[in-house]
C-alpha cells in the first residue's frame, strides 16, 4: 500500500498522541479489572465467613468448606481459586469488615444492595463491563480498594490494623508497586515512623523550645527531633 506524502513532524506528532491515548486506555482498563476483581474477592470472603458462621459448631467445617469450594471453583474458573487464595479472601473480609467499609451514610445505603456481582469478577480475562452494569455496592467496593489484590495479600501479613492502614495509605499516596510495598514493609517503615514520632514527642516535653504539633508529618517530626539534640 502506498501512502500520500505526509510531513514527518505531523505524522510523528499524530502517532505519539494516538499511542498515548491507546496506552492510557489500556492502563485504565487494567486498573478497572483489578478493582473489580478485588471487590469480587472481598465479596467471596464475606460469603465464606457468613457460611462458616452458620456451621461454626462443627469441627473442621471451615477447612472442609474452603477445600470443597476451591475444587469446584478451580474446575470452573481455573487458577486463582485454590485453598490458600480462598483463605486470603476470607482473611481480607475479616481485616476490612463490612461495618467499616460501609460506615458512611452513602455506604450504608449501598450496603443493602447484596445482589450477585454476576459475571463481574468471574474471569480475569473478561472484558471490562460498562459502569452501568455494575451495582452501586460493587462500585463502592472498587472505590475503597484501589490497590491490586496482590498488594492486599501482602498487607494481610501485617499483625495490626494500624500497620495495614499506614502502608495502604502510603502505597496509594506514593504510587508504590507491589514490589515497592514489600520493600517498605521489609524495611519496617511503619515501626521506624512510630519510633520517630514517639521520640520527637518525648523531646518536645523535655525541651519547651521543641514543639511538635499533633498533626505534624513524619518528615517534620524527624526534623524537629534532630533540632532538639543540637
Amino acid at each position: 500500500m502506498t501512502y500520500l506524502e505526509i510531513g514527518p513532524v505531523e505524522y510523528t506528532k499524530l502517532h505519539n498522541e494516538v499511542t498515548q491515548v491507546v496506552e492510557s486506555a489500556r492502563r485504565a482498563a487494567a486498573r478497572n479489572v483489578n478493582s473489580i476483581m478485588t471487590a469480587a474477592y472481598w465479596e467471596v470472603g464475606r460469603r465464606i465467613v457468613s457460611c462458616e458462621q452458620n456451621g461454626q459448631s462443627r469441627a473442621g467445617y471451615g477447612q472442609a468448606l474452603i477445600a470443597r469450594l476451591a475444587d469446584d471453583l478451580t474446575r470452573r474458573f481455573g487458577r486463582g481459586f485454590g485453598p490458600a487464595n480462598l483463605a486470603n479472601m476470607r482473611a481480607f473480609y475479616s481485616a476490612w469488615p463490612e461495618d467499616e467499609i460501609f460506615q458512611t451514610p452513602s455506604g450504608k445505603l449501598v450496603a443493602t444492595d447484596t445482589r450477585s456481582m454476576g459475571s463481574l469478577g468471574a474471569r480475569q480475562s473478561d472484558k471490562v463491563a460498562d459502569a452501568s452494569t455494575i451495582s452501586p455496592r460493587c462500585l463502592h467496593l472498587m472505590a475503597r480498594f484501589k490497590l491490586p489484590w496482590s498488594a492486599y495479600v501482602r498487607l494481610l501479613s501485617l499483625k495490626t490494623k494500624d500497620a495495614r492502614a499506614f502502608y495502604e495509605t502510603e502505597a496509594l499516596r506514593e504510587g508504590w508497586s507491589v514490589r515497592q510495598l514489600d520493600r517498605q514493609i521489609g524495611s519496617q517503615l511503619y515501626e521506624r515512623c512510630l519510633l520517630s514520632r514517639n521520640k520527637a514527642a518525648l523531646d518536645s516535653m523535655k525541651s519547651p523550645s521543641v514543639l511538635v504539633p499533633i498533626w505534624a508529618s513524619d518528615e517534620t517530626i524527624l526534623r524537629v527531633s534532630r533540632r532538639g539534640h543540637r
